[in-house]
Formats: structure tokens, sequence, C-alpha cells
């Protein structure tokens, strides 16, 4: 059976996008996965940090945009998932299967004064849905 290749998406390519990448090839391992963003920045620290507190290792990860992707990858790309809940997310020109599970920006000023709690929320939130979302991935 073809692999089926995942792509996970918001703004900065930061955060949210890069934890679920580190989750989904934990969940998925029969999978390609990565992450991209429309204005891709520096991997947020509190995020390679929460991700480490479950064992995730995300430190050797960095941001990109969809075009910098691999073209097989993007060719052959079967889901996208788009985190992104009070920004407007990428929009690609794909035939892929795009799927919206929104989660608040942990790395926004809005929660500056307990953004690593926020971080671990969304980090858990991401986690329990791409473990609902399994079964989708396992054949």
């Amino acid at each position: 059976m073809k692999n089926k290749n995942i792509l996970f998406m918001c703004v900065a390519n930061s955060a949210r996008s890069q934890m679920a990448e580190g989750i989904a090839k934990k969940l998925y391992p029969n999978c390609i996965i990565q992450s991209a963003g429309s204005v891709p920045k520096e991997v947020n620290p509190n995020a390679i940090l929460v991700m480490g507190e479950i064992d995730i290792d995300i430190s050797k990860h960095y941001s990109k945009d969809f075009e910098s992707l691999d073209n097989k990858f993007r060719d052959e790309l079967n889901t996208v998932f788009t985190l992104c809940k009070e920004e407007v997310c990428p929009v690609l020109n794909s035939k892929a299967q795009i799927l919206s599970i929104p989660f608040d920006d942990p790395a926004s000023d809005r929660f500056s004064s307990n953004q690593l709690d926020k971080f671990r929320e969304v980090r858990d939130s991401i986690f329990d849905k791409l473990k609902e979302l399994k079964n989708l991935f396992e054949n």
C-alpha cells in the first residue's frame, strides 16, 4: 500500500503545525508527515519545550512554506490539516483533502501571561484530536 502524505499548516509554522507534525509522526508511523506555513517564522522554543515534556523531540524541525516542500511529497499529498483559528489559514492549490481542525495560537500575545500553560493546552488538544482521527490513517 502507498504511504499517505499528510501536511499540517498554520500561518507561521512555528508552534501548532510543528507540534502536530511531531505528534502525528508518533501516532501515524506509516505516513509521511510534514508541516508548513504561509509566513514561516522560527520554531517557537516553547513548542520545543512542551513537546519534550511528552518525549517528542522537535528541536531539529525548522519552519518552511509549502513551496519549499519536496515536489514528490506535494504531488502525492493526500490530506492537509489547517490548524488556524483566529487568523486566515493558507490556501493551497492541491487535490488533497483539506480538513480544518482549529486551535488557538499559543504564541499569540493574548496568552503572554500564561504562555507555557497555553502551549501545553494546545499540545494536548492536538494530541487528543489526532488520536481521535487515527483510524483515517491506519489503512
